[in-house]
């Protein structure tokens, strides 16, 4: 998952590798990296084209959770970026829901990344069962992130709410032995609600 910005309290380095989008599609990721078969299916899910995209699906010859770019599926891309038609349609085509990029998180982990409330809703609801539900809410990154500290780090108030109203534990320490609480700012909204929320989770 490229997605720059603050990692466990910290600013991203400068020269961090992190692609990034212009008018004609992603910076930085050469078709030459893409299989052939596949590069249909990575340019309409990095641009959101979901009649691209159903065109890519309907002639794919092979798996729509093979990885497009760095470990990502198409789910993982559109998830990352927000295009809620393309994660629809990636769902009613079979896409899975659990499947690990190359830094271990699952499509949920970007949603709440970027803070795609309808997104994130949209993954929790397509879940089969609530073993599913559980096993998304407690995924980690290679940084021991669940989707709830990403969530947190970028202050996403409304995605924080829902992970918890599902179920998803404040008191989960990642591999920096930080809190979601411990990686929002201070004095905010979303600081508030996960540190109550860990508090409450403490004292059952």
């Amino acid at each position: 998952m490229a997605v720059p910005g603050r990692r466990n309290g910290m600013e991203e380095e400068e020269g961090d590798d992190f692609d990034l989008m212009d008018d004609e599609g992603l910076i930085g990721v050469g078709e030459s990296e893409i299989p052939p078969h596949l590069r249909d299916l990575a340019a309409a899910a990095q641009l959101g084209d979901v009649n691209a995209l159903r065109q890519a699906l309907d002639n794919l010859s092979g798996s729509i959770d093979e990885p497009v770019e760095d470990g990502d599926t198409a789910l993982h891309l559109t998830c990352l970026y927000g295009y809620l038609p393309c994660v629809q349609l990636l769902l009613e085509r079979g896409a899975c829901l659990e499947a690990k990029d190359e830094d271990g998180a699952i499509p949920l982990h970007d949603a709440c990344a970027g803070g795609f409330i309808e997104i994130v809703q949209l993954l929790i609801n397509n879940a089969p069962d609530s073993d599913c539900v559980r096993r998304m809410l407690d995924s980690v990154d290679a940084e021991g992130d669940t989707p709830l500290h990403h969530a947190a780090r970028g202050e996403h108030l409304d995605i924080v709410r829902l992970l918890l109203a599902s179920g998803a534990s404040p008191a989960t320490t990642n591999s920096y032995g930080k809190t979601p609480g411990d990686l929002a700012e201070a004095d905010t909204e979303a600081r508030r609600v996960l540190v109550d929320a860990c508090s409450a989770a403490g004292s059952q």
